[in-house]
């Protein structure tokens, strides 16, 4: 997401004509996830404005427009962000999990470079170009914004930062790879979509991606 302006002014956020409901709703919607897990703003909206104190809401506006950590498009909703688990406790959940059927197909447009694969929890660089079945397209990190160079995506991959047909897909990709993504609904924004990114409810996701780094 492009950089945006702020909706109130400092003085507004700290009076009484905005409430800790309005700001934590605004905070999810346009902090990423790494920003909504460093304040702790990642889960529900209710529990979020029930235990979030007002000083650190107007802490964490201020901050949000002084870094620049704005939501991305293919994030995985705030709702659903958790912390990251303990290794051991990632390994327990490993073994008990289910096995279930890939709700996303990947076709390889360009081969990478070596075999090694991202796991759970690695740094991941990747741009990426997301559009809908109509070929509308909805987000992008490919394009120059002005004179400044494009930069990749960064995030820790398999922890839920971004939606789960990314995670599970890019754990799937060599470094250099290139490759078409189609993402179905379960697997992304599901019923709610994102309306503010243009993403319909239920709507089936394209993105080329390209697994630029791996750490």
């Amino acid at each position: 997401m492009s950089d945006i302006e702020a909706k109130w002014t400092v003085e507004e956020v700290n009076g009484d004509s905005v409430s800790k409901k309005d700001l934590v709703s605004y905070l999810q919607e346009s902090g990423n996830n790494d920003f909504l897990v460093a304040h702790k703003l990642n889960g529900k909206l209710a529990s979020v404005v029930k235990t979030a104190k007002k000083p650190a809401l107007v802490a964490a506006y201020k901050t949000l427009f002084e870094t620049k950590q704005f939501r991305s498009s293919n994030e995985a909703p705030a709702s659903e962000v958790k912390k990251e688990k303990t290794v051991a406790h990632e390994n327990k959940a490993e073994k008990e999990q289910v096995v279930e059927e890939a709700k996303y197909t990947k076709k390889v447009s360009k081969k990478g470079s070596g075999d090694r694969m991202p796991k759970k929890g690695d740094r991941v660089s990747v741009f990426y170009t997301g559009r809908l079945e109509n070929g509308t397209e909805f987000d992008s990190n490919v394009k120059a914004k002005g004179r400044k160079a494009p930069t990749p995506l960064v995030f820790k991959v398999g922890t839920g930062r971004v939606i789960r047909g990314w995670d599970e897909a890019l754990m799937t990709m060599v470094k250099g790879e290139k490759a078409t993504l189609t993402i179905q609904p379960d697997w992304a924004y599901g019923q709610r979509g994102v309306e503010a990114a243009g993403i319909p409810p239920n709507a089936t996701l394209i993105f080329d991606v390209e697994l630029v780094d791996l750490e």
